[in-house]
């Protein structure tokens, strides 16, 4: 049984939906892109991951398949039925409470922007919960411009990502509404996001007990955060 929708996040297609919006259908066919190759460019070798919000697998396999051991973690079950090769649980990410630390947490697809409140730092608190003290953290975040001269849209592998608009509905936070365009099938989705200038995102870093590593990427949208020991 799904859980009820998040406030201000809706989503349409065919197949179920998840409470923040997303599509299984959707998520199974989307494309890993270049993030598995980032990710272990900047981790140990055959390190232990826990990946905050897997969905279907996109990045889990492949990170798998490169010989990571990987903790899947999504709220929807639906989604975690299309991961194999991993561990998967199936909770919020804000609530999830493992008797383990992991050498690698992983938080992508620019969750650290998720509106509402405490969410993000509940995220946070989860990264800083189940990192080890050598270990850490990598985020996605959004680049800059993400939110201004809308529509635009990029091509996937079978089909085409239309981001058509980004309004706010309070101060600092933002309604954005995507569309998924196949031959075959079309899904929207409309989430909140939260842009965060690079000092709010490292200064909200900091309050969870991270300090910033580096900038992995050049547009920035990868960071590697580590654990601050007192």
């Amino acid at each position: 049984m799904s859980r009820t929708a998040r406030e201000g996040y809706t989503g349409s297609g065919p197949g179920a939906i998840t409470p923040d919006g997303c599509a299984v259908e959707l998520y199974r066919r989307l494309p890993a892109g270049d993030e598995p190759g980032i990710i272990e460019r900047a981790v140990p070798t055959g390190a232990s991951i826990l990946e905050l919000g897997s969905g279907t697998g996109r990045i889990t396999h492949p990170l798998v398949e490169r010989g990571f051991t990987v903790t899947a973690v999504d709220e929807s079950r639906q989604m975690l039925e299309g991961v194999h090769g991993a561990r998967t649980v199936c909770t919020p990410i804000e609530t999830l409470r493992l008797d383990a630390r992991f050498d690698v947490v992983l938080l992508a697809s620019f969750l650290v922007h998720a509106a509402g409140p405490g969410v993000r730092e509940g995220l946070l608190r989860t990264c800083r919960r189940h990192v080890a003290d050598e270990g850490r953290v990598l985020i996605q975040r959004e680049g800059a411009g993400r939110h201004e001269n809308l529509p635009r849209e990029r091509e996937i592998d079978g089909g085409l990502i239309r981001v058509v608009s980004s309004e706010p509905v309070r101060p600092g936070v933002r309604s954005v509404h995507v569309e998924y365009l196949f031959p075959d099938a079309r899904w929207t989705q409309t989430f909140l996001s939260c842009p965060l200038t690079d000092e709010a995102f490292e200064n909200a870093l900091a309050q969870a007990g991270f300090a910033v590593d580096a900038y992995l990427t050049d547009d920035r949208t990868w960071v590697r955060a580590l654990p601050v020991t007192r």
